[in-house]
């Protein structure tokens, strides 16, 4: 059979769709067989008369072809070889941080568990790039306080070989409101020896507890929030009285 030369091959990441190996010519009645590393890969192809391919190839190595007529049973290599090689995806690493915070506050951190030289490492938030790119430094990354609500996830780049690969896990970021603004009510004068004056608030709700001041100090026990009116009994202590509700479960506070 008459020679032609091997092409295609190249380069592309792990689990790509493959690269192209062919001929650069054929002859019919001949039929050509890919080798992969000196073992035969795949069926053979006839032979058009023109150039023929073999289709995608994942596997790293080296091609070559060899020609067998069909009628003589003659055989022949074909010219030259091509090699395809595959480049690594970023190593995963895991997805550290997130968690939850009261409205208003810094955000919490997010990160990464660790890093590797040379690949990039870009903060997505709900499957949208935020443009925070960390260049891997080969220990954990911190992308710094995030205040947005959602999912945050990593995507990774080799920025040699461009392959990309996505980081295990998301880090959630919850945002808990803070407790709802009621007005403090009472207060007044009274005559010294008498009773005192009450103090109270216009409203509550419920897992909320209410502590009750005097000059910025608290005085007696918080009232739990029953979902209506407070009333923090009567008060003999002379000055301003205000309330800082606490969110019993998310210690969230306002005043």
């Amino acid at each position: 059979p008459g020679t032609y030369a091997v092409t295609g091959g190249g380069t592309q990441c792990v689990g790509g769709p493959g690269l192209p190996v062919g001929l650069s010519g054929s002859a019919a009645g001949i039929n050509y067989q890919l080798y992969l590393g000196g073992l035969p890969t795949g069926a053979p192809v006839a032979g058009t008369g023109a150039a023929i391919t073999f289709g995608l190839q994942t596997m790293a190595g080296t091609y070559t072809v060899v020609a067998t007529d069909a009628v003589t049973g003659c055989v022949n290599n074909m010219t030259g070889s091509v090699a395809i090689i595959l480049n690594p995806l970023p190593t995963v690493y895991a997805m550290t941080g997130g968690g939850s915070y009261c409205s208003g506050g810094t955000g919490v951190s997010v990160g990464l568990a660790s890093s590797d030289l040379g690949i990039d490492y870009e903060l997505y938030l709900g499957g949208v790039p935020t443009g925070n790119i960390l260049a891997g430094t080969g220990i954990a990354l911190d992308f710094g306080l995030q205040t947005a609500a959602g999912g945050y996830t990593v995507v990774a780049t080799n920025t040699a070989t461009t392959c990309v690969n996505n980081m295990s896990g998301v880090a959630v970021v919850i945002i808990n409101p803070l407790p709802s603004i009621y007005s403090v009510t009472g207060g007044g004068s009274y005559c010294a020896g008498d009773a005192g004056v009450s103090v109270g608030l216009s409203n509550s709700d419920l897992g909320i507890n209410y502590q009750l001041y005097i000059g910025g100090v608290p005085t007696g026990a918080p009232l739990a929030g029953v979902g209506g009116a407070l009333d923090f009994g009567l008060q003999t202590g002379a000055g301003t009285y205000t309330v800082i509700a606490t969110n019993s479960i998310t210690g969230c506070v306002e005043n």
